[in-house]
């Protein structure tokens, strides 16, 4: 979800230019309060603090948003690439028979972007953005690979008001798939469930939508909802069973140009 509200933010972000001409840092910062499921395939959703942000300084776009910073080193206005490093939420005090599986620790997760932009007029306004992104986890919680593809279409670009919608869909290696959604005999004996090996392919399709609005040149409210939905083995996982498919989030936040 956090994805489509760089897009917009990008173009916020082009905006602070015209207000604050100058060498020094310019962008936009948005602070609030978030929902998302408490892990992948969970019924249960959690309160996040949300950040965001798109900061450009000395021609680097530097990025917040969720749990994920980036860094844009690109210098074309169209084109952008660079690494990216997030943080995946922990599994643990889960409730039912998914709690009687072992913990799951926080994951870091590395590696880098590359997106294009087409179209749009001198706003982005009619501009679709299309990023793919791969990512491993480096700390040694589930040591899997994801690649998550995404298209951005910025419907309104104004001075008030901004409007993306945002589709997305991740494809994840055998390592993460058995570890957020495998069951193992052992853990089966233990909790209950089926025991269940899922293979790498295609975790999620996901849909969200964002939208900005600016009561001066500085100051403005952000909000965000989506949902992703589970298909394949991953639909088919017991720990889906006990909790659901959709997996829906939620942002709202207060966002300053600078």
């Amino acid at each position: 979800m956090f994805a489509c509200a760089f897009a917009a933010l990008n173009v916020c972000a082009a905006q602070a230019q015209e207000i604050e001409a100058s060498t020094s840092a310019h962008g936009v910062v948005a602070i609030g309060a978030g929902v998302a499921p408490e892990f992948d395939g969970s019924m249960d959703a959690r309160v996040l603090p949300a950040v965001l942000a798109d900061i450009r300084w000395r021609g680097v776009n530097f990025q917040v948003g969720g749990q994920g910073l980036r860094a844009d080193i690109a210098s074309g206005s169209r084109l952008g690439f660079g690494p990216v490093i997030g943080v995946r939420l922990p599994r643990n005090d889960a409730d039912g028979r998914v709690g009687l599986l072992p913990e799951i620790d926080t994951a870091i997760e590395a590696g880098a972007f590359v997106g294009y932009r087409f179209g749009g007029n001198e706003r982005g306004q009619g501009s679709l953005e299309t990023e793919l992104s791969v990512v491993h986890d480096v700390s040694g919680a589930h040591d899997g690979l994801l690649a998550t593809a995404r298209a951005s279409y910025a419907a309104i670009r104004s001075d008030t008001f901004s409007l993306s919608l945002d589709a997305r869909t991740t494809w994840v290696n055998q390592d993460y798939a058995r570890t957020y959604f495998g069951v193992t005999p052992a853990e089966a004996a233990t909790s209950g469930l089926a025991a269940y090996r899922p293979g790498s392919g295609i975790r999620d399709v996901g849909v969200s939508l964002t939208a900005g609005y600016w009561f001066s040149p500085r100051f403005g409210v952000m909000g965000a909802l989506g949902a992703n939905y589970l298909v394949g083995d991953f639909a088919d996982s017991p720990i889906t069973a006990e909790g659901r498919r959709w997996q829906p989030t939620g942002a709202l936040t207060v966002a300053y140009r600078f």
